[in-house]
């Protein structure tokens, strides 16, 4: 069933007031398709909807909701409902929610909720944003290294439906130190009398609470695991960060990454009003803006090559226009080649022998086939060959400083991703218009003849 098809049966069945239907529906839908639908009713339709769904089931339903959705919702289900549904939240998506509320609000949130689910929300509270401890959840399974297998399977079948993952038991010791983790397969597959110690995996790779975000998501794309385990200085598990989790983060970081290369400031651009989005982007812009009359003074500065030679003047904006794009795209390789972690060592120098390359065969193309066009549309060789030449050079130059721009801010402790498109756009201009009118004036008794 499409969520199209859900949101019509359901308001059909609001209409004939058949709950029977409302409730198979929505079994019928996984949580975010629930949500999707959630978010096509009006207000007065959610809460006849959720006056007959579970707390467990409304959980879920926030859980997928971008946090100003949440906040619609939560205003619409009452202080009634309010506890009932954060207690069945995982840990961490309650923390991602209050983290988005003002402090008093983040505080009533608190206090509705039940004592035990409370604490756990405010230990991860503490850690700072977008680090391992923000990210973690501590519904995770762990168990003592003397039971055997048939013993846990037993503990996760009580165990389970409190823990957000199941597939990795994480072993302990009586100090309570992480000393192994075993996998769901593993301990299936095991005859149940044989012991933890036995069939867990001593070298657990865990992180501290203090990782970055982004490392976390690295180290879990690497090693292509559903979790990693938080552990403190003493290796005592904290919680585990999720491999959904972490594919939010991708999003968040990738989406980050892209708005910067458009010289904006993030996500947070697009909820704000239009006069503090202006104030946002005005900083980079009135760079640009700058940066741009250097450009209109380079041109000054050749006047009278382009009055000698007005043909000249047609091929600006193609010699510009092509600088800016072969730079960008340059840039965005770079860019994501770091935000993957393979710009390092070795992996530098072939990335900008590769560009390099690029450029060359790019610049040797377009060159030719815009000395082609020149020489066709004016009927002078040397300005085709004037405008052929800084084609290629423009691309090959334009190709480099792409790459090299983001290098050059990370050594800078620069984050890569602001050595933005408008940026190399308006320094691939100077350049390439800098290359066209030197070899123009060298040129210039050929042209001008």
């Amino acid at each position: 069933m499409s969520v199209r098809e859900g949101v019509n049966q359901v308001r059909q069945a609001l209409r004939c007031r058949s709950w029977v239907t409302i409730t198979q529906v929505l079994k019928e839908l996984h949580p975010t398709d629930q949500a999707e639908l959630i978010k096509e009713l009006t207000p007065s339709e959610r809460q006849q909807v959720f006056s007959h769904m579970s707390y467990e089931q409304l959980a879920e339903i926030v859980a997928e909701l971008h946090y100003e959705e949440q906040q619609d919702v939560l205003k619409e289900l009452g202080r009634d409902k309010i506890p009932g549904v954060l207690d069945e939240m995982s840990s961490d998506d309650v923390v991602d929610l209050l983290r988005e509320l003002e402090t008093e609000q983040a505080l009533e949130l608190l206090d509705l909720m039940g004592t035990e689910e409370a604490q756990d929300v405010r230990e991860l509270l503490v850690y700072p944003e977008q680090t391992a401890g923000a990210l973690m959840t501590t519904e995770y399974v762990a168990l003592p290294h003397k039971l055997s297998a048939g013993e846990t399977i037993d503990a996760l079948r009580i165990i389970s439906p409190d823990a957000e993952m199941i597939y990795y038991v994480y072993v302990i010791d009586e100090q309570e130190k992480l000393v192994g983790v075993v996998s769901l397969r593993d301990l299936i597959v095991a005859k149940p009398a044989t012991p933890l110690h036995q069939i867990m995996r001593k070298k657990v790779i865990s992180i501290p609470a203090s990782m970055d975000q982004e490392e976390v998501a690295q180290l879990l794309d690497k090693y292509d695991f559903l979790a990693l385990p938080v552990v403190d200085e003493e290796d005592r598990l904290l919680g585990i960060v999720t491999v959904d989790d972490v594919m939010d983060v991708i999003t968040e970081e990738a989406t980050e990454d892209f708005i910067k290369m458009a010289a904006i400031h993030g996500m947070e651009d697009l909820a704000l009003s239009p006069r503090e989005a202006a104030l946002h982007r005005l900083p980079w812009l009135v760079f640009l803006l700058v940066t741009g009359f250097i450009t209109g003074s380079l041109i000054t500065r050749f006047e009278d090559t382009l009055q000698s030679v007005m043909a000249l003047a047609a091929f600006i904006p193609v010699i510009a226009g092509m600088a800016g794009n072969t730079g960008t795209q340059a840039l965005a390789v770079a860019v994501r080649s770091m935000a993957l972690d393979r710009f390092v060592g070795k992996e530098v120098l072939r990335l900008l022998c590769q560009e390099a390359g690029i450029g060359l065969i790019i610049g040797a193309i377009c060159g030719v086939i815009v000395a082609f066009l020149a020489y066709l549309r004016h009927g002078n060789l040397f300005l085709g060959f004037v405008v052929g030449a800084s084609m290629w050079a423009t691309l090959l130059v334009a190709t480099m400083i792409g790459a090299l721009m983001p290098v050059l801010f990370n050594a800078m402790g620069v984050d890569p991703a602001v050595a933005s498109g408008p940026f190399i756009t308006t320094v691939n201009d100077i350049v390439g218009l800098g290359i066209y009118f030197t070899l123009a004036t060298k040129f210039l008794t050929y042209l001008a003849g």
